[in-house]
């Protein structure tokens, strides 16, 4: 199932089941997990680890070195990528660097389309969708079932909470806590995911408790510091808001409001 016109460096390790089409190029350092198929002038460069029934459209580059001018040529940082991932045409993923943790992760489940880009040390869960052409600046946090749209563009060391959906288009700066939809340049709430939400199942109840901590957070008029104070101490009592106000307690850069 590999290609006689691949190109793979005898030091990569490709498990039983993986199909590798022509013209691509694998690398040294590299690991491929069973039933992943990799289409045509697909380049991957270690060192990199790629789990199971991942799909890897042509022209997609994955594991080059980072685009950070901190970065010395072979230092050694990695990219992991879990299973089932959709990665589509001209996407574009990078490793990690020795600033941070060395590491660039992708979970497991996404949905990337044609010309994302995901730069070095960013942290991707499980479930996400990343539209054509969204991009992550290095070091950027997206929590599982995220949906970015296309062209939306996520500055260095943001984070985007579980559940959350930004338009297309959209410029983001700061934190984006869970459930919330943001949209716009600079990128402004509007509202929480509902749709998303109710196809994941969430009850009446379940959304009512989080559109009661997107008032609290948005539309009260309190200050931040107490708004996130209200949204902790309410969320002993439930689950979706202990997410919420775990992700507020964590923010650093504060968050799109």
């Amino acid at each position: 199932m590999i290609d006689s016109r691949a190109v793979i460096d005898p030091s990569a390790q490709i498990d039983e089941g993986v199909s590798i089409g022509p013209f691509a190029v694998i690398g040294a350092g590299v690991k491929i997990g069973k039933g992943t198929e990799i289409r045509s002038h697909v380049v991957i460069n270690g060192p990199c680890t790629i789990g199971c029934d991942n799909l890897i459209y042509q022209f997609a580059s994955i594991g080059e070195d980072p685009q950070d001018k901190k970065y010395e040529r072979h230092e050694q940082t990695f990219l992991e990528i879990g299973d089932r991932n959709k990665i589509r045409e001209f996407v574009t993923i990078h490793r990690g660097t020795t600033q941070d943790e060395s590491l660039t992760t992708i979970g497991s489940d996404n949905l990337l389309m044609a010309y994302a880009h995901i730069a070095h040390d960013c942290r991707i869960g499980d479930n996400t969708i990343m539209a054509n052409a969204a991009s992550l600046g290095g070091h950027v946090h997206i929590d599982d079932w995220a949906i970015l749209g296309g062209f939306s563009i996520i500055h260095q060391f943001c984070h985007v909470g579980k559940h959350c959906f930004t338009a297309m288009g959209s410029v983001i700066s700061k934190d984006v806590p869970p459930y919330v939809m943001v949209g716009g340049h600079p990128a402004k709430p509007h509202g929480i995911n509902s749709e998303g939400l109710r196809r994941r199942k969430f009850s009446a109840d379940q959304l009512a408790t989080i559109k009661q901590a997107y008032r609290t957070l948005y539309h009260s008029g309190l200050p931040l510091a107490e708004a996130r104070t209200q949204i902790v101490a309410a969320a002993d009592a439930s689950e979706e808001l202990r997410i919420m106000a775990d992700f507020l307690e964590a923010s650093e850069r504060s968050i799109v409001r």
